[in-house]
């Protein structure tokens, strides 16, 4: 267990909270003075948060939460979580770590290998950045200025629980999030399972990505009006699997 300095609550301000499929509820959001990697983070508390409240650390995505991109799962993943956390009473700490760590442009970078046929850790390695670069201290520094020692964790990602215990928190239950496939993403929901050991359905996950490569989607635009493609992307998109 690390002995972490301090953090301190700066702001807590109420802020009603609307999405684009129309949801709407209100959080309070929360900034934070001597985090330790001097970020911008912010919690957003929402519901009632109980003794052992439900948690979840996203990593920032601009491509995914603020653009929709098809190509990560980011977007839907914090979309499903507001609203999970909110029906049990949580907190959803929201990470200034675009890319696994590695920024904006990097993260770019890192597609246009991706396009090239790397998948997104090896794109990552290849540009001399680790494959995933994350820390959760101040994370774990967030949660302790908001009294929290306690807490299930809504991760498909065993490495954000397994930091967080290090860290000294007690994470009783790794609860998992939904899967979200799109025709663009299934290859790089299948690298987070080899990769990195994700609590996804790999064999699904598999087949899908045969199937994406045999079409070829790579080459596609979302215009495409191709019969294999229509099929295809009626097996994958929006579509939702239960993990494990």
């Amino acid at each position: 267990m690390r002995d972490l300095p301090s953090a301190t609550v700066r702001t807590r301000v109420t802020v009603p909270l609307r999405f684009g499929d129309g949801y709407t509820v209100t959080g309070e959001l929360v900034t934070f003075h001597g985090l330790a990697d001097g970020q911008e983070h912010v919690a957003v508390v929402l519901g009632e948060p109980g003794p052992n409240p439900l948690v979840r650390l996203h990593s920032e995505c601009l491509t995914g939460d603020v653009f929709g991109s098809a190509r990560c799962d980011c977007g839907p993943q914090l979309r499903e979580a507001v609203e999970r956390i909110a029906d049990r009473g949580g907190v959803l700490l929201y990470l200034r770590q675009e890319g696994r760590g590695i920024g904006l442009c990097n993260k770019l970078d890192a597609y246009a290998l991706q396009d090239q046929g790397l998948d997104t850790y090896e794109a990552n390695a290849a540009l001399g950045l680790p494959e995933d670069g994350r820390d959760y201290t101040a994370a774990a520094q967030m949660l302790g200025a908001l009294g929290i020692d306690a807490l299930d964790l809504l991760s498909n990602n065993p490495d954000k629980a397994g930091q967080l215990r290090d860290l000294g928190l007690t994470v009783t239950d790794r609860v998992p999030t939904g899967v979200f496939t799109t025709a663009q993403n299934v290859r790089y929901l299948r690298a987070k399972v080899v990769h990195t050991q994700h609590t996804l359905p790999v064999t699904e996950l598999t087949e899908l990505t045969e199937r994406a490569e045999r079409a070829g989607l790579a080459e596609l635009t979302e215009r495409t009006e191709l019969t294999e493609l229509t099929e295809l992307t009626e097996l994958t998109e929006l579509t939702e699997l239960t993990a494990g």
